[in-house]
């Protein structure tokens, strides 16, 4: 079975669509669908149902995807590798979230880039994190969303402890830690939210955990960017919920407060993910070990 018509295949499957997939290979359109159509005659079975956005794959698309696409990832590598590969110093291209990238990820993998890896990074939400990685345009993805896709391979990393947090003034207003124990959530009516998403994520995760309920609140502030959230918390401008590892060093100088301390903090684990088969790789490998191996000390 040509590898070319396979290559096409398996970059039709990862991105749903002949027309993303041709701008991905260098392709017209036609020269998509025809090898699509080639290799279809091949296998005897249609490989993709045509939608009026895109394709999905057939159950045969699935299954040969799945059987195909790690094989071929790796030898592509090794294809279009050179003697930096062998030395384990090719380029990793990486994507994750801006804060948990920014203070975690990439000072873990400083030693790596002193000894000659380079790095090239995507700070992405975490979907579109996983969608670059399944098309291929990254080589790692981390992130707190585990991947579905079997073509996909997920380990996990670091469990993120989530606390709530205000300036002092607002911890006074409502009386302190102990009135959340008491009243419950309650008391925290009237303190205004900061969230790096509208749809309020993490306060989210935080009051089901907690609480055992939904909050019924609309944010006072949005800005896609937990240090910028934490700005605002310091600047009294209301609560948020934080991991630990962003706010800890506030909490010990006393510019935040924690509104509430449960007996069991919630917790976001996070992982890091690569296109199965790419694991093998050198500097993939490097990095995934690096990674896991730094990520026992946070």
């Amino acid at each position: 079975m040509d590898l070319a018509l396979l290559r096409t295949f398996v970059t039709v499957h990862r991105a749903g669509s002949f027309t993303r997939a041709a701008q991905l290979l260098g392709l017209s359109q036609p020269a998509v669908t025809s090898q699509i159509r080639s290799l279809e005659r091949q296998v005897g079975r249609p490989l993709f149902l045509r939608l009026p956005r895109g394709v999905s794959p057939t159950p045969v698309g699935n299954d040969l995807a799945h059987k195909v696409a790690p094989h071929l990832d790796a030898l592509m590598e090794i294809t279009q590798g050179d003697l930096a590969e062998e030395s384990g110093n090719r380029t990793v291209h990486l994507a994750g979230p801006p804060t948990f990238t920014s203070l975690r990820v990439l000072p873990a993998l400083a030693p790596l880039v002193a000894e000659g890896l380079q790095l090239r990074i995507a700070l992405a939400g975490e979907d579109e994190g996983l969608a670059g990685l399944a098309a291929g345009h990254h080589d790692v993805s981390l992130g707190t969303l585990r991947p579905r896709d079997r073509l996909l391979a997920a380990t996990p990393l670091w469990d993120e402890e989530q606390i709530l947090v205000a300036a002092p003034v607002w911890q006074e207003r409502i009386g302190g830690p102990q009135a959340v124990h008491t009243h419950g959530p309650r008391v925290l009516d009237d303190v205004p939210v900061i969230s790096y998403d509208e749809g309020m994520p993490l306060l989210d995760h935080y009051w089901s955990a907690v609480f055992d309920s939904s909050p019924a609140i609309v944010p006072a502030v949005v800005v896609p960017d937990l240090r910028a959230v934490l700005e605002c918390v310091t600047a009294g401008v209301g609560m948020a919920v934080l991991p630990r590892y962003l706010c800890g060093e506030a909490l010990a100088e006393g510019s935040v407060a924690a509104l509430l301390e449960p007996p069991v903090p919630p917790l976001r684990t996070y992982f890091v993910s690569v296109r199965a088969g790419t694991i093998a790789l050198p500097h993939i490998a490097r990095v995934h070990e690096q990674l896991v191996r730094a990520a026992a000390g946070w």
